[in-house]
């Protein structure tokens, strides 16, 4: 693939995946403070979840003109950002973060959340023609 011919790409304009990368991003920092013993346990599973949230848009996108396919991928994504939530509260609960992080990145992943359902919801706002 050429520099010049991004159009692979696209989904990373998309503000859904700009703020599911930031989340990510965020939740691999805070999760650098987390205990030695949860590195297979909590911080390999919120940090894989958050992470799948981006690939599963990119997948999507790249199948867009595949509405149904389009839709599952999206879908998966929801189902990736719903289990990061999860775990937010898991690592809250363990004391690893405090209550106003808890609150920042839920807060976070709720907004994804709403943007991926209006995905699925307007699939066809996404397909090319």
């Amino acid at each position: 693939m050429s520099e010049g011919n991004n159009s692979s790409f696209k989904f990373k304009d998309l503000t859904v995946y700009k703020k599911a990368f930031g989340l990510s991003m965020e939740i691999f920092n805070v999760s650098k403070k987390f205990p030695s013993e949860e590195k297979y346990g909590l911080t390999s599973q919120i940090r894989r979840s958050s992470r799948s949230v981006c690939s599963s848009i990119g997948e999507g996108y790249r199948k867009r003109k595949y509405e149904a396919h389009f839709v599952s991928k999206t879908s998966d994504a929801d189902m990736e950002n719903s289990e990061t939530s999860v775990w937010i509260d898991f690592a809250y609960e363990c004391e690893y973060i405090d209550k106003e992080t808890q609150n920042k990145l839920n807060e976070k992943a709720a907004e994804i959340g709403r943007l991926l359902n209006h995905m699925m919801e307007n699939p066809e706002k996404y397909n090319r023609n």
